[in-house]
């Protein structure tokens, strides 16, 4: 039995960390991987999870001085091989295995010893020394265990593939949080071609982090500005928009919010990318401040590029951009707004002002739009800024700006 010991005694340092040379990918880890991190990759089936993991083994395999083992239950050697043509991933370093037996799994990473093992996915494999089917809770307790024991007992990186639904149902990635040190969730919309890799547990690393990806005919390409991807881009501005800036884990980033008000004898409510019934309440606080009433008309609100929004910073963006489409006038593009909106109308401080007001001057924006009382907690740019304390204030403002374009 190994002695408690005082920690003071303890040996600690900074972890080595093993860089992928995929530049998101090790941004969403902290830098890297580390010797016997074991990585838990979850998300929806079709997402492209076995994509980036076989990109990631490719980019260790050419890296590193050993080579990268990936062994897949879901798909055969052949099914792989025709992935890794289509997306380049064609390293002589890279070795591929179809098995599903988690014992001769632990055989082959015994003999190669490898720089990183992939393992796609988790509840495929099966132990025979475990009773109950393949993907069981039990079976897929036992195997990560296993797989996690070999990875810590020779200093070997692993990722493991984990299928989830939206319920986390048939002992998804819910189950396996305690047992990895790292879980990444892997998340996109079927409809676009964005995705968006988030870090929600590291042992090493922050557990905020956010990078994104565009799947592509030839694989997953790296977003490294992804407000790009966020905005509209024209020539002059059309009434019914405005943009923000939301915080992704720490990553500040910029998105437009649309909305339209339509002529109609329903009142319908249409939001995408957004929480509906927040739309729904900001939508009313802004009727009862605006003189362009919205009342029966029909309203649709979406933001662009299939970005899903939770964050309260948007709520100022989503008021204005209701009020431009009901008084049927452009805001200048070179207008940001920041804020929270409560019931009463008034506009709330946000965290992170400072990285966004950053990230609202790196993109081109003149006039920014924040809550009052923003720089006294701003450290520079505070000149940049223009305080609003009532979304009513807010509204008013509009007429000046425009009359200035």
């Amino acid at each position: 039995m190994r002695p408690a010991q005082p920690i003071g005694q303890v040996k600690s340092g900074p972890s080595r960390r093993i860089v992928t040379g995929l530049g998101e990918f090790d941004r969403a880890l902290g830098g890297g991987l580390v010797a016997g991190q074991v990585v838990l990759i979850a998300g929806e089936p079709g997402v492209g999870k076995s994509t980036l993991v076989l990109a990631v083994a490719h980019a260790m395999a050419t890296g590193q001085s050993a080579p990268a083992l990936y062994i897949s239950g879901e798909e055969s050697a052949e099914q792989i091989g025709i992935r890794a043509t289509r997306i380049g991933a064609m390293s002589d370093q890279l070795l591929v295995a179809d098995e599903t037996n988690v014992a001769v799994a632990l055989g082959h990473i015994q003999a190669h010893k490898p720089s990183i093992v992939v393992i796609d996915s988790v509840q495929t494999m099966a132990s025979s020394d475990v009773d109950g089917r393949p993907g069981g809770v039990a079976q897929v307790l036992e195997i990560t265990q296993a797989l996690t024991r070999a990875a810590k007992a020779q200093g070997i990186p692993m990722l493991l593939v984990g299928q989830s639904t939206r319920e986390n149902t048939i002992a998804g990635p819910r189950a396996l949080e305690h047992l990895v040190d790292t879980l990444l969730t892997f998340e996109g919309d079927r409809t676009t071609s964005l995705r968006l890799l988030r870090a929600t547990k590291n042992r090493y690393g922050p557990a905020d982090e956010v990078v994104a990806y565009e799947q592509t005919e030839s694989g997953l390409a790296e977003v490294v500005d992804p407000s790009e991807l966020f905005r509209g881009h024209r020539d002059n501005p059309v009434p019914g928009t405005c943009v923000t800036v939301t915080v992704e884990g720490r990553r500040p980033i910029s998105a437009e919010i649309q909305a339209l008000v339509a002529p109609s004898t329903y009142g319908r409510r249409t939001v995408t990318g957004l929480d509906t019934t927040r739309v729904t309440t900001l939508a009313a606080v802004t009727d009862r401040l605006s003189a362009n009433k919205i009342g029966a008309n029909d309203l649709f609100v979406a933001t662009v590029g299939g970005a899903r929004i939770a964050d309260p910073a948007a709520d100022l963006a989503i008021c204005l951009a209701i009020s431009s489409a009901a008084r049927d006038t452009a805001m200048p593009a070179n207008v940001i707004a920041i804020g929270e909106v409560a019931l009463s109308g008034d506009i709330r401080r946000v965290p992170h002002l400072q990285s966004r007001v950053n990230e609202a001057l790196r993109l081109g924006f003149q006039r920014i739009l924040v809550p009052s009382g923003s720089r006294a907690v701003l450290t520079q740019h505070a000149n940049a800024v223009t305080e609003l304390g009532h979304l009513e204030s807010a509204i008013s403002s509009l007429d000046r700006l425009m009359g200035e374009q």
